[in-house]
């Protein structure tokens, strides 16, 4: 499902009176490299090839004036969604300032915040949300179950806020893969989707009197000349 480099150009443009969301996750992070469970605690925010990536990302959107009808810009609270949403912010709608929201982070680890996950390994073992989704993650922190009806139900909600218009979301892949398992008519039954979304890619949903329809996910076609 990864978009070819010449789509970043072709997504058709939504009715007047559709919803669209974009959601954009996050460039890569130090917690990601580190290795670290990143929660408000352990976020640091972006990596150097995080930067580069946002900073691409940003490049393109300016070039390309694909997002250029934008009417609001969401991030994150969690400091590798705020310095991605703040990079790339000159490339949405003439220059949005983001707006955080603590319902669009990912899954709250609770306990488990800042530890590195080989630590969190030896204190917790290994989650297994595929047979128990109501789990929580460590003391304190979230189910899988419960982190995709509150991801989910936060982007119904900026829909409902924004209706008829463009809204860009600065995310995390599990909140990508809750819109996909809420959003999408998927079994409700099944487990994660054990997806591969890239840092920096953008997933478009739009909204109309037909429902949710997924128009491109997991777009990076502006890292193609990252090394």
């Amino acid at each position: 499902m990864r978009a070819p480099a010449s789509s970043a150009r072709t997504v058709p443009a939504a009715p007047v009176e559709a919803t669209t969301l974009v959601l954009v996750r996050h460039g890569e992070s130090v917690c990601n490299v580190a290795g670290v469970v990143g929660g408000p605690r352990g976020c640091t925010g972006l990596s150097e090839r995080g930067m580069s990536e946002a900073r691409a990302l940003r490049d393109r959107l300016v070039e390309t004036r694909e997002l250029s009808r934008a009417s609001a810009l969401y991030s994150s609270v969690l400091e590798r969604a705020v310095q991605t949403a703040a990079i790339i912010s000159a490339g949405i709608g003439g220059g949005l300032e983001p707006v955080t929201d603590c319902s669009l982070c990912e899954l709250h680890p609770g306990e488990a915040d800042g530890l590195t996950w080989e630590q969190f390994s030896e204190r917790y073992g290994e989650p297994d949300f595929d047979s128990d989704p109501y789990s929580e993650l460590a003391p304190g922190g979230e189910s899988w179950a419960g982190f995709v009806h509150r991801a989910s139900d936060a982007l119904r909600l900026l829909a409902e806020r924004h209706s008829g218009e463009c809204v860009v979301v600065v995310c995390h892949a599990g909140v990508v893969e809750a819109s996909l398992l809420e959003l999408m008519p998927v079994d409700p039954r099944r487990g994660r989707l054990g997806l591969r979304t890239g840092h920096t890619s953008l997933t478009e949903w739009e909204l109309s009197a037909g429902g949710w329809r997924l128009l491109r996910y997991n777009d990076v076609a502006h890292l193609a000349a990252l090394v």
